[in-house]
């Protein structure tokens, strides 16, 4: 199994945007539509520039909650699954 990386490009309070290294769909595709099930969500993105790369980048806007309690807490039920 492959180490996954994460790199902060930009944070606000409802607004985040990261790289996930070490992964291409499986995982970025799980997670999204996790976070699209959340109704503190707004919006949520992801994308590869290449796909040889294993880089995917994320971008997440919730409507008024602290977005990274948000993505951590999406992250811990997808492992408690």
């Amino acid at each position: 199994m492959k180490a996954m990386r994460i790199e902060l490009i930009k944070k606000e309070k409802n607004f985040i945007e990261f790289v996930l290294e070490g992964e291409r769909h499986t995982l970025p595709n799980l997670l999204k539509s996790r976070l699209l099930q959340n109704p503190k969500v707004e919006f949520v993105a992801y994308k590869q520039k290449h796909p040889e790369e294993d880089k995917t980048y994320f971008v997440v806007r919730t409507k008024d909650e602290d977005v990274k309690k948000v993505v951590l807490q999406t992250c811990k039920n997808l492992l408690q699954e």
